[in-house]
């Protein structure tokens, strides 16, 4: 965690009240529109839940997530149903999902704060049957352009992920249902706070954002299946203000991931 208000997007598993409630601020349901995202659930040795999280598959064995998801995990566990808090405890959430695999976490997430190379990657056991289209990844440097675009229409994101619509110290609204929100771009190459590893996304009641449990969510650029960043970190520790996304466009992400996928 980094200091002052920067907290990550992780839901702790045993910490989210059981009741029915809606994920993404300010959203809507996702249904079937990205059935290639689904709720992951990490593993310790003991196949213990410790938290959740959000991803997308790219292929038909590599999901893409947050590096603050994967690493410290033996395992994880994955649901690919719009719905997981409707089957409780018929499809045995935390500790059983529709698909299992392997963590693997940027080698260098641990040497830097953790925005950084904020990346992971699990790679299933089996062939995930049925959830494409399969996501893809950007071009090196795609998001780039976007810093010289006039007008906030040409440069929103598709936000997905199974998060908390809402946090405050008394009360948390929780939700293990995938929704979709349309965050703009704020900030992108700002010296310090963004650098070139993240973006800052809108969130509000106009666009909606993201939440707890929403980390490793993709952000898609526009309306396509490309996966500008996935869902980093918030700015405090309420959802308010704006979202940060680790960047899937720089070398260094890519360089990361790509060995991943099948050749």
């Amino acid at each position: 965690m980094l200091p002052r208000q920067i907290t990550l997007a992780t839901a702790l598993v045993a910490a989210v009240a059981a009741t029915p409630a809606h994920a993404i601020k300010y959203g809507e349901l996702d249904q079937q529109a990205h059935p290639q995202v689904g709720l992951m659930v990490a593993l310790d040795q003991d196949n213990n839940p410790m938290w959740r999280c959000s991803g997308t598959m790219i292929s038909s064995t590599v999901y893409l997530t947050a590096g603050h998801c994967t690493s410290g995990a033996a395992r994880v566990t994955i649901w690919f149903d719009s719905d997981v808090e409707s089957g409780i405890p018929a499809n045995k959430y935390p500790y059983t999902g529709q698909v299992s695999g392997t963590p693997h976490t940027h080698p260098l997430f641990l040497t830097a704060s953790f925005v950084v190379n904020d990346v992971g990657v699990v790679v299933l056991d089996q062939d995930q049957i049925g959830p494409g289209p399969y996501a893809t990844l950007p071009a090196e440097g795609q998001l780039n352009a976007l810093e010289s675009r006039r007008g906030l229409q040409d440069r929103t994101f598709t936000a997905v992920g199974y998060g908390l619509q809402w946090i405050n110290p008394v009360f948390v609204e929780a939700a293990r249902v995938r929704m979709r929100a349309s965050p703009k771009l704020l900030q992108i190459n700002t010296p310090g706070f963004t650098g070139d590893f993240s973006i800052l996304l809108s969130n509000n009641r106009s666009t909606g954002g993201t939440c707890f449990g929403d980390s490793g969510g993709p952000n898609f650029i526009g309306d396509s299946l490309v996966v500008g960043g996935v869902t980093s970190f918030g700015i405090n520790g309420n959802c308010a203000g704006t979202g940060g996304v680790f960047r899937m466009d720089t070398k260094n992400a890519l360089d990361f991931v790509r060995p991943f996928l099948p050749q």
